[in-house]
């Protein structure tokens, strides 16, 4: 069937909200893509997590140092030679350098290990 303009209405000319429907959805896909840009990029709580910083030996809670290696390694042979006397030990990394950490119901005996080791 054809109007005045000659034009067949399956012919190519869409109705009056194809007009409007266009630039709606541009805009509404844009806002999606601007939120997801802001979440994306805020700044905030990172699902990584940050790196230690190092504190004073006095900023770990109830652990209580025990020994003052000269050096990680030889911390860590200590903190080993702890755990195979069954005292559950930590090595940190204080301000003031590295620490071997007991719980205080250990630190007799693990004072005991050390006196001994050195």
């Amino acid at each position: 069937m054809a109007d005045f303009t000659g034009m067949d209405h399956d012919g190519g000319v869409g109705n009056s909200y194809s007009y409007i429907f266009g630039p709606i959805m541009a805009f509404a896909g844009l806002g999606i893509l601007v939120l997801l840009l802001r979440w994306t990029f805020s700044r905030g709580g990172s699902l990584v997590a940050a790196p230690a910083r190092p504190g004073a030996p006095e900023e770990y809670g109830l652990l209580v140092p025990v020994a003052q290696p000269a050096t990680y390694i030889e911390g860590e042979m200590l903190r080993r030679k702890l755990e195979d006397g069954a005292i559950r030990a930590t090595l940190v990394q204080t301000v003031d350098g590295p620490r071997v950490m007991v719980w205080p119901n250990d630190e007799s005996a693990a004072r005991r290990i050390v006196t001994r080791m050195r």
